[in-house]
C-alpha cells in the first residue's frame, strides 16, 4: 500500500528532525541551536507515543463509567422494591415532596454522569495541552536564538560595545542559521498537529492552531532578514562580506561587471557577476 497523503506520518517528521539536527551540528557544531534542535528531536519522538495514548481510549476511566450507570440502576432497583409503592397509599404532599426529591436526584446524577463519560476526553485534553506547551516553549527558544543574528550589520557596521554579541559568521553561514531557525519553527507546528491528528478536541485543535499562528510569525521575521540579508552587496572578489567586519562595503554599482561598471580592457565577454548575496547564492545553486 502507497504513502498516504492524507495524514502526517510521526516517523518522517522524526526523520526530518533528525536530518536537520545533523546539518545543524556539521555546519555549526559548536552552536547552541544544535541542542534545540536535538530537543526537538526528543520531543518529536516522545510527541510520536503521547498522540498515539491520546488517541486510544483510556478504558479504565470508561469502564468507571460504565460500572457508576450500572451501580445507579441498581439502587434504584432495589429503592424501588423495598418501597413497594402499588401498596401503599401517597398523599399529594407526600407524592410533591417524592417528585421534588426526585428531580434533585436526577439534576445530580446527570451532572455525575456528565463528569465520568466526558472524563476521558478532558484526562486527553490535559496531556494534549501540556505537551503544546513544551512545543511552545521550544519555539520561543529557537526564537531566542535568532534573536542577536541581524544582517542590517552587515550593511552598515559599526563599533561594538563590550555587551554586544560576538559576529564571526560569513553572510551565508548567516544565512543558513536563520534557515534553520525557520524550518526548525516549521517543525514544531508540525509536531503539535500530531496531537489532534486523531483527537478532534475543540480545545486542543485551538490550542495547536494558536502555536502554528506563532510559529508562523516567528517565522515571518526570520524570513525578513533572510531577504534583507539577501539584498547585501558582495564585496570586489565577489564573495559574500565577514559578519564580524567593521569596514564599509563597496555598492554593488561599483562592483566589476555589475550594471553600469565598465569592464577591465582585455575582458573577455561573458555574463555579470553576481552583485548581492542573494544573487550569489541563486547562482549557486544553477550551477
Amino acid at each position: 500500500m502507497g504513502q498516504s497523503f492524507l495524514q502526517l506520518d510521526a516517523d518522517l517528521i522524526i526523520s526530518t528532525v533528525e536530518t536537520l539536527s545533523r546539518r545543524i551540528r556539521e555546519r555549526f557544531p559548536k552552536a547552541g541551536l544544535g541542542k534545540v534542535c536535538d530537543q526537538l528531536l526528543a520531543v518529536s519522538r516522545q510527541a510520536q507515543v503521547r498522540a498515539a495514548g491520546i488517541a486510544r481510549p483510556i478504558w479504565s476511566v470508561r469502564l468507571g463509567a460504565v460500572a457508576f450507570v450500572l451501580g445507579i440502576a441498581a439502587m434504584f432497583a432495589v429503592t424501588y422494591v423495598k418501597l413497594n409503592p402499588r401498596d401503599s397509599q401517597i398523599s399529594t404532599a407526600e407524592f410533591v415532596q417524592v417528585l421534588e426529591a426526585g428531580f434533585n436526584a436526577t439534576v445530580l446524577i446527570g451532572a455525575a454522569l456528565i463528569f465520568f463519560f466526558t472524563l476521558d476526553t478532558r484526562i486527553k485534553r490535559r496531556r494534549c495541552l501540556e505537551a503544546i506547551h513544551e512545543l511552545r516553549s521550544i519555539a520561543h527558544i529557537i526564537d531566542m536564538h535568532q534573536l542577536t543574528k541581524d544582517p542590517e550589520r552587515l550593511l552598515s557596521p559599526g563599533s561594538d560595545t563590550a555587551s554586544s554579541p560576538k559576529r564571526t559568521m560569513t553572510g551565508f553561514e548567516l544565512n543558513r542559521y536563520l534557515d534553520y531557525c525557520s524550518e526548525m519553527l516549521a517543525l514544531v507546528g508540525k509536531i503539535a498537529a500530531l496531537y489532534v491528528q486523531d483527537f478532534a478536541d475543540a480545545d486542543a485543535v485551538a490550542a495547536v492552531n494558536d502555536l502554528e499562528d506563532l510559529t508562523a510569525s516567528l517565522a515571518r521575521k526570520v524570513w525578513q532578514k533572510i531577504m534583507v540579508l539577501n539584498e547585501i552587496p558582495l564585496d570586489r572578489s565577489g564573495a559574500p562580506p565577514k559578519y564580524s567586519d567593521t569596514t564599509m562595503y563597496i555598492p554593488a554599482s561599483e562592483i566589476p561587471g555589475s550594471p553600469g561598471a565598465t569592464p577591465p580592457s582585455g575582458a573577455a565577454p561573458g555574463p555579470p557577476p553576481a552583485t548581492t548575496l542573494g544573487a550569489a547564492l541563486r547562482a549557486k545553486e544553477s550551477s
